[in-house]
């Protein structure tokens, strides 16, 4: 298949895919590294999981690795839902693990049609985690000792400490798509209904301009989110990709890198010869013995 297809998919889940043989494929799991270098790059899909990815900066995986991040960086960004679908689970003790946690209202009084449908965005909301620069949902500190590194550092107390990283943050669960950043001069979304004709029995759709093809549509208490796209970003800008680093400059040439040079026939004969008439004069320079 040459194009991504995708529907209520992120990081948590296992994911298989349908290939045209017929055979369901089992996708590999995402790394952080994987993510932070599909942000870098563009590639279309050739349909081959075990193909290579030729790019720069080189992806660490094949086009199975790259299928799955990409994947994962659609969901985190288009998984959208009715504002009061979802509610934060109000019996967790800690106010912080609340807002990590939150389940399916049963309660929800489903939102008219044309309220969906409003530019402001504000009845819909993200409810998949955002993924951080670094590559993860959760931030992860690279500095951070085990029991094992603890006791290695005793025997060495005097080693200078690297700063401490900046912790990533990004928007909370269940963020109102009003909230989001605007892609290129124009809202992040568009939402429509699905006919004019017959506005009464329309149903809700928005469309991601972020992640082309990502779309939601909703009528009462029912909706999906779909995508169906190249997998590519939206990018106002032909692609360029990154260049690689400068050639390195040579090692400055100095007397302790040059190679001195062989000296001939010659100018050993004359060094030679040199060398014996010091060794003369200082014969002859020698005091006689005084004879008593």
């Amino acid at each position: 298949c040459c194009c991504c297809c995708c529907c209520c998919c992120c990081c948590c889940y296992t994911l298989l895919l349908f290939t045209a043989g017929g055979v369901w494929t089992r996708l590999p799991p995402v790394a952080p590294a994987q993510i932070a270098a599909a942000r870098q790059i563009r590639k279309f899909f050739s349909g081959d999981l075990t193909s290579p990815v030729l790019s720069y900066p080189p992806f660490p995986g094949n086009e199975g690795n790259y299928l799955r991040a990409q994947i994962a960086r659609i969901s985190a960004s288009t998984h959208i839902s009715p504002g009061n679908f979802y509610l934060f689970d109000a019996d967790e003790e800690d106010e912080m693990d609340a807002r990590d946690t939150f389940a399916v209202n049963e309660e929800f009084e489903p939102v008219p049609v044309l309220e969906l449908v409003d530019e402001t965005l504000s009845r819909w909301v993200h409810h998949v985690q955002f993924i951080l620069p670094q590559g993860r949902c959760v931030w992860y500190n690279p500095l951070e000792k085990t029991d094992d590194q603890f006791e290695d550092d005793d025997d060495d107390d005097e080693k200078d400490e690297p700063d401490e990283p900046q912790p990533e943050e990004g928007p909370p669960h269940l963020t109102p798509l009003s909230e989001d950043k605007e892609v290129d001069g124009m809202s992040s979304w568009s939402p429509a209904l699905s006919s004019c004709l017959i506005p009464n029995y329309s149903i809700a759709v928005v469309h991601s301009n972020l992640w082309p093809g990502a779309s939601t549509f909703c009528l009462n208490k029912k909706f999906e989110n779909i995508y169906i796209g190249w997998g590519l970003k939206y990018s106002s800008q032909a692609t360029n990709p990154l260049l690689p680093p400068s050639v390195q400059d040579e090692y400055p040439e100095g007397p302790d890198i040059l190679e001195a040079e062989d000296p001939t026939v010659e100018q050993e004969t004359l060094l030679r010869v040199a060398q014996e008439g010091k060794l003369g004069e200082g014969e002859d320079d020698e005091p006689e013995d005084d004879d008593d």
